[in-house]
């Protein structure tokens, strides 16, 4: 199965979020992410076979038992090439990465084949687009976006089912296969 640990952002924040990007202009091609697509992945593990759950599952609650509480809010705007539109973060980032790097670390512990370690970027992705797009634009617009802040307080599990029918516009469908709070 196809996993991510992730952070979910709560449905006020999806909702401020939603607004600022329903303001924006739209264009054939950019395909912007739902809301159950707003999320901040920490640690992208793709596909897990199925005997490595369990201890992947007691190695993220040892992340999150060993990680505080903090508080974040959505803010800004950036892309990635000229293929992908996000929105970041603010607030305790060095909070968000020390998760981040507790659930890449327990996925490799748990003998999940994780990509090459980057510096982990907090951001959600908002749009996509098909071929090259001027960003710049969406970006500026975005700039001044300030999002209320939250507590965040839990490490999410999250399988990711990519479209298997074929139907033009089809997303992924997300589910959260575990969960657990944050107690640092």
């Amino acid at each position: 199965m196809r996993l991510f640990a992730a952070v979910l952002p709560p449905p006020a924040a999806l909702a401020e979020l939603n607004a600022a990007v329903g303001a924006l202009p739209q264009n054939e091609a950019l395909r912007w992410t739902s809301e159950p697509g707003r999320h901040f992945t920490l640690a992208f593990m793709g596909e897990v076979r199925e005997e490595l759950l369990p201890e992947l599952r007691v190695r993220l609650e040892r992340a999150a038992d060993r990680t505080a509480p903090f508080g974040l809010r959505l803010h800004g705007a950036g892309h990635f090439g000229n293929r992908t539109l996000w929105v970041g973060a603010a607030g305790d980032i060095d909070g968000m990465r020390m998760l981040a790097e507790r659930a890449d670390a327990a996925a490799r512990r748990a003998g999940v084949a994780m990509e090459q370690h980057r510096r982990y970027t907090p951001h959600i992705t908002v749009a996509r687009a098909r071929a090259t797009v001027a960003l710049r634009p969406y970006t500026e617009a975005l700039a001044a976006f300030e999002g209320t802040s939250w507590q965040v307080d839990e490490l999410s599990l999250v399988r990711s089912n990519l479209p298997t029918s074929g139907v033009a516009g089809e997303r992924p469908r997300y589910e959260v296969v575990g969960a657990w709070p944050l107690r640092g």
